[in-house]
């Protein structure tokens, strides 16, 4: 029978990638961003099979089932053997920036607008 691993939430969270370093997953546990089973769980939860694990990393909710609890970090490659994204289209729309606030693209050595380029800009903006 293979050995059950005691794997902590935010040393998962850190070692999947979710976050860059393992003090920001359990600050994340912490504030309440991290959810299993609709419930808030502490830094210490220990991580199982096929469970569904929910992450609010503002102003997206993201939403992981873990395949395999591992407790060493991977490359980016090797993630998905451990953890399935299963979240909605419609939260990752949420991140193109581009639709949400209108990024005006300026040609790369143009320099900071003019006053008479900026009301310009505003007033496209107005149109939206």
């Amino acid at each position: 029978m293979p050995e059950i691993k005691n794997i902590r939430i935010d040393k998962f969270l850190w070692s999947v990638r979710i976050y860059k370093t393992r003090s920001i997953a359990s600050d994340e546990c912490r504030k309440g961003r991290i959810i299993i089973g609709e419930v808030q769980v502490k830094p210490s939860r220990v991580v199982l099979a096929n469970e569904i694990i929910t992450v609010k990393k503002p102003p997206v909710v993201y939403s992981y089932r873990v395949i395999e609890p591992i407790e060493n970090r991977v490359s980016a490659k090797l993630v998905t053997n451990f953890i399935e994204d299963r979240t909605p289209d419609e939260e990752k729309v949420k991140l193109n920036i581009h639709d949400s606030i209108g990024i005006i693209y300026r040609e790369k050595g143009t320099g900071r607008p003019t006053k008479k380029e900026r009301r310009q800009i505003d007033s496209i903006r107005d149109l939206d």
